[in-house]
């Protein structure tokens, strides 16, 4: 479903991707992970078009996405959730979905100006269809409720809501779990099952160590901008390499002192 071939990225002199290969095949749940500052959120940037590759290439269903924008990627079957929450925070959050429905929508300024029974017909089923979504999420019994004042774990599911109203193949979720505790991981982790269980394929990067073993089926390890790793969760969980890369090597023992 999605491909990268040899994808480079620098800044400057700063290579934050080299030659990184990645194939992600439709109805999974693929999770990359990598301590802090490794590129995986670069990874995320170059497939949503935020940012292009200095070399390589990146090919969905096929197709490259090489200066694709990012709303055209979005239009092509690719949605993401961000680090940093970004909703509209006074808004409900059935608005909140209902505005990441607005591609979906297919109606004229004039039906808007007239409430035509064009315009009143795709509305009820942008409402229908956002109240669906939050329920995927088990949000939908606070849908009045202003997303400013969720819980954090909740307005993390709220994202995940409104990304899943562009109707993507392909979901990205960027570090879903950050600042979330126990009880809020495993509502998420259930509910990306489930989502997945739909037909959704999921690729999401996570500091989270246990979460992504508990979720995902296949795994791959980026450090220092190249992949180290890939396979089942339990390869990756003894990986002497991955081991490496999250807690650093043993020290040698410092020599005894000659008497």
């Amino acid at each position: 479903m999605l491909r990268m071939n040899k994808l480079s990225r620098a800044f400057g002199g700063l290579k934050v991707l080299q030659d990184v290969n990645l194939d992600i095949r439709k109805g999974g749940i693929f999770g990359l992970i990598g301590p802090n500052g490794a590129g995986k959120t670069t990874v995320f940037n170059l497939i949503t078009g935020l940012l292009q590759p200095s070399s390589g290439r990146i090919e969905f269903e096929g197709k490259s996405l090489a200066g694709h924008a990012p709303h055209q990627i979005t239009r092509m079957g690719i949605a993401r959730t961000f680090q940093n929450i970004r909703l509209f925070k006074e808004m409900s959050l059935l608005e909140n979905v209902m505005a990441g429905l607005h591609a979906e929508l297919h109606y004229h300024t004039h039906d808007l100006l007239f409430s035509t029974p064009r315009f009143r017909q795709q509305e009820a089923w942008a409402r229908e269809r956002a109240l669906e979504l939050l329920s995927w999420v088990q949000l939908d019994r606070k849908l009045s409720e202003r997303a400013e004042n969720l819980p954090y774990g909740d307005q993390r599911k709220l994202e995940v809501a409104r990304a899943l109203a562009s109707n993507p193949k392909l979901l990205l979720l960027d570090e879903p779990v950050a600042g979330m505790n126990t009880r809020e991981k495993k509502e998420l982790m259930d509910s990306v099952r489930a989502i997945n269980a739909r037909g959704y394929t999921i690729f999401l990067i996570e500091h989270d160590m246990r979460f992504v073993m508990g979720l995902c089926e296949d795994i791959a390890v980026l450090n220092f901008g190249r992949i180290i790793a890939r396979g089942v969760p339990e390869a990756i969980r003894t990986n002497p390499e991955v081991i490496e890369a999250y807690l650093g090597r043993e020290d040698d023992e410092p020599a005894e002192a000659a008497a």
